[in-house]
């Protein structure tokens, strides 16, 4: 018998991860065979447009939503498996969540202090380290002067850095944000990115960030692009330092490919070289080409004539 395929290292796994909703008859397919690996210690952006299946993916991994198919594990716990206490205690104790709406992080009568308390009520902590627990977080993050203030006298940055500490007040493995700045000025943005980076290291935690600001992915190593359900691309950023000794910035592009051999291919290589339906593969030494089948060839040199362009054929 042969031995079943072992699943990539990684604190956070998904592997063919399938959610489909039914919504008023309507079958509705939100992640359609995702694949994607968080290294531990990572700090990563999920990007991509409205629809896209960003949120579906925050969701069950959160432990918010339970996945209809696939594989999903998050610092070891089987998502599609888990009954409901233990779902429970995973989101008390191995998750942390930040919300894009500032009034859903932040209880409104208790001070931040006491915000950050609260899920260490919950988790067994003994009194005297919680509050100790707070106000190390409160003070990590710069907001050690709001302990006392209730959020409707903090600003909105200063609720979102609050609701950062709140979330790894039980020291979870990996912290989800879904659109943490989505309602803050970019000077606020930048605030909130930095109190995050700070998280993920000095807390070491893990860090997934879902948006659709470009300016805020780019603050990652790692910008991980989902279209259709499914994983397309990612970028990644590294610092290299030339022989001059300036440090030169790179950013590259891959596509992804996943485990059944599938990848998407961006719309403006598809567009340019119209690229439909069918493609042409030829397996080279060091790569693969891809070319346009006959018919789609003959439709683009079609179009090159009819604007004054030099044949193709």
């Amino acid at each position: 018998m042969a031995a079943a395929p072992q699943r990539e290292a990684g604190l956070v796994v998904c592997e063919n991860l399938v959610r489909i909703y039914q919504s008023e008859g309507v079958e509705v397919q939100a992640l359609q065979g995702l694949d994607l690996t968080v290294a531990e210690g990572e700090m990563i952006a999920v990007v991509g447009a409205s629809g896209s299946g960003k949120s579906t993916l925050l969701g069950i991994l959160s432990g918010q939503d339970v996945p209809t198919a696939g594989g999903a594990e998050v610092a070891g716990h089987d998502l599609l498996a888990m009954k409901r206490r233990e779902r429970l205690g995973y989101r008390r104790r191995t998750v942390g969540f930040v919300w894009q709406q500032t009034s859903r992080n932040l209880l409104p009568y208790l001070s931040a202090a006491e915000n950050v308390m609260l899920p260490m009520t919950y988790a067994g902590i003994k009194r005297s380290r919680r509050r100790a627990r707070a106000e190390e977080l409160l003070d990590l993050l710069s907001v050690g002067h709001c302990r006392d203030r209730t959020p409707d006298t903090l600003s909105g940055g200063e609720q979102q850095r609050v609701a950062i500490a709140v979330a790894n007040a039980n020291e979870p493995r990996v912290l989800f944000a879904d659109e943490p700045t989505g309602e803050l000025d970019t000077a606020t943005s930048d605030e909130v990115f930095a109190a995050l980076r700070r998280a993920n290291e000095e807390l070491g935690v893990t860090v997934v960030v879902v948006t659709h600001d470009a300016l805020v992915s780019e603050q990652v190593q790692r910008t991980v692009r989902i279209r259709d359900g499914r994983t397309s691309t990612e970028v990644l950023r590294r610092v290299a330092t030339g022989e001059d000794g300036v440090e030169v910035h790179t950013a590259e592009e891959y596509a992804v490919l996943d485990g059944s051999g599938r990848l998407q291919l961006p719309g403006e290589f598809t567009e340019r070289l119209h690229l439909r339906k069918r493609v042409r593969l030829v397996l080279e030494s060091d790569h693969v080409g891809v070319w346009p089948d006959e018919a789609a060839r003959r439709a683009r040199a079609d179009a090159h004539d009819a604007a004054g362009g030099p044949s193709e054929r």
